[in-house]
């Protein structure tokens, strides 16, 4: 990279928010993304970006967008780090725009639970302050503590209590996002409109290929009244989806449903011997009580046995306590988790095939499942997989294997690829299946038109022509 672009940075911005120095930069080379931490561990770390350039303000994000488009120059939104999908990898020519510092609490209105943030909010505290109020944005990401608000935007994400209170793009009253030619845009003004097709659903999910978001309005929910919980025992995986299609499609919303198989119950609760289904229950105490009873009554039907609830109440207190990467691949193990989604009746199928085929892989020491967010329609599966090899040099083409097991299981099951993590570069040559031939076709035309020169966040989210 010529230094005309970070001498145009530094003019505008000042020296200060623009970071050169090689001290300054290495920590910004890559996110969360387990290929990274490989690569890293055998010495073939990614190159640094040019510059890590810290915005403070929404203008300041236009004038960085206005220059790395003029000038052609790769341009790479960074929040907080936490993608596990390949999201953010730098080359020595990028600007990384680290979004991190625009990090404020612009407004909470209890009256109308509505709450505004900057993008590089951090999510835990977010939630913190609208609690103080008595108030929840109902998100709750395993990565809350280290996620901003922008990144779930961005990636469409989901939260562990979405049985009730919905997906991120359930959640968002309006969203501030600057455009590939520097213009700022503010997508949604009241809680519904019949304005056109809904334009903030071309930034949800976009992974900084269409723009830089800035801002992000909440819709919040006021604290539940009550919390109960509820787990069982279901003699297999079948039965146990049947029990949550039921409940579901009878009317019954319990915010967190979760579904483990055999293996994956045994780290729940040791003695498990079967697939184990745990709830969470929130809201008006009287609503908490009918549907837990409701619960317990459709299980005892169909042959599921009650639990005690104090494997629920463990989950609630460790669900987000996981092991780093630096201590699974220091045993030689290269593990990760896949989540799918599909509908009832390919449910099942999927499982079985996905956790067959990377079982069959050599060196398998885990290919199991659970559910995690469930639908009218169908429900989410989170596969987990653990491979270990004989050499760290074999850890990227196992881990690339397993994916594309699991992928290919999917998508010939008829389910769709990805339910919350997003696309990154691990799913990115999968989407032809995801949206097919035409599909891909119109994501490329959408960025082609938004973005001509192509300098936002390259090599993410869109497959090759």
């Amino acid at each position: 990279m010529s230094a005309d672009p970070i001498s145009q940075l530094k003019a505008a911005l000042g020296d200060a928010k623009v970071l050169t120095a090689t001290d300054k930069i290495q920590d910004r080379r890559h996110d969360y993304w387990v290929v990274s931490h490989i690569r890293d561990r055998l010495g073939a770390q990614g190159p640094a970006p040019a510059c890590v350039v810290r915005p403070a303000t929404v203008a300041d994000v236009q004038t960085v967008v206005k220059i790395a488009t003029a000038t052609g120059v790769p341009l790479i939104p960074f929040g907080l780090g936490s993608g596990v999908v390949g999201g953010v990898i730098t080359s020595p020519n990028a600007i990384l725009l680290d979004i991190g510092a625009m990090n404020a609490t612009r407004s909470i209105d209890p009256e109308n639970l509505l709450a505004t943030f900057d993008a590089g909010k951090n999510g835990l505290e977010a939630e913190q302050e609208v609690a103080a109020l008595g108030l929840t944005t109902g998100h709750w990401p395993q990565s809350i503590a280290v996620s901003s608000v922008g990144g779930w935007v961005a990636t469409r994400a989901s939260g562990q209590f979405s049985t009730a209170y919905g997906n991120i793009e359930d959640l968002i009253y309006s969203i501030e996002a600057v455009l590939p030619d520097g213009s700022l845009v503010t997508l949604g003004k009241a809680p519904r409109a019949s304005a056109g097709p809904d334009l903030r659903h071309i930034l949800m999910g976009s992974e900084g290929t269409l723009g830089v978001i800035t801002g992000v309005t909440l819709s919040l929910r006021r604290a539940a009244e009550k919390q109960a919980v509820s787990a069982f025992a279901a003699p297999d995986m079948r039965t146990g989806f049947t029990f949550q299609r039921e409940l579901v499609q009878r009317g019954w919303q319990p915010p967190v449903m979760r579904q483990y198989d055999v293996r994956e119950s045994k780290r729940l609760h040791e003695a498990a011997k079967d697939c184990t289904v745990i709830m969470v229950h929130e809201g008006p105490a009287a609503l908490v009580d009918v549907e837990r009873a409701a619960a317990f009554e459709l299980a005892a039907s169909m042959g599921l046995t009650a639990l005690p609830d104090t494997i629920v109440t463990h989950w609630l207190g460790h669900r987000n306590h996981v092991a780093g990467w630096d201590e699974i691949l220091s045993r030689n193990i290269v593990a990760d988790t896949v989540e799918i989604s599909a509908s009832w009746d390919k449910i099942a199928g999927i499982y079985d095939s996905a956790t067959a085929s990377v079982a069959q892989m050599p060196g398998c020491r885990a290919a199991s499942a659970h559910s995690s967010h469930v639908y009218r329609s169908g429900l989410n599966l989170y596969f987990t997989f653990a491979i270990q090899k004989d050499s760290p040099e074999e850890l990227e083409a196992a881990y690339f294997e397993a994916w594309k097991r699991i992928m290919t299981a999917t998508a010939d099951g008829g389910g769709s690829m990805s339910h919350h993590h997003g696309i990154g570069r691990v799913r990115r040559e999968y989407m032809i299946r995801e949206l097919g031939p035409e599909g891909a076709s119109l994501l490329r035309t959408l960025k082609g038109a938004l973005d001509p020169k192509g300098v936002m966040n390259p090599g993410v989210l869109i497959p090759d022509a």
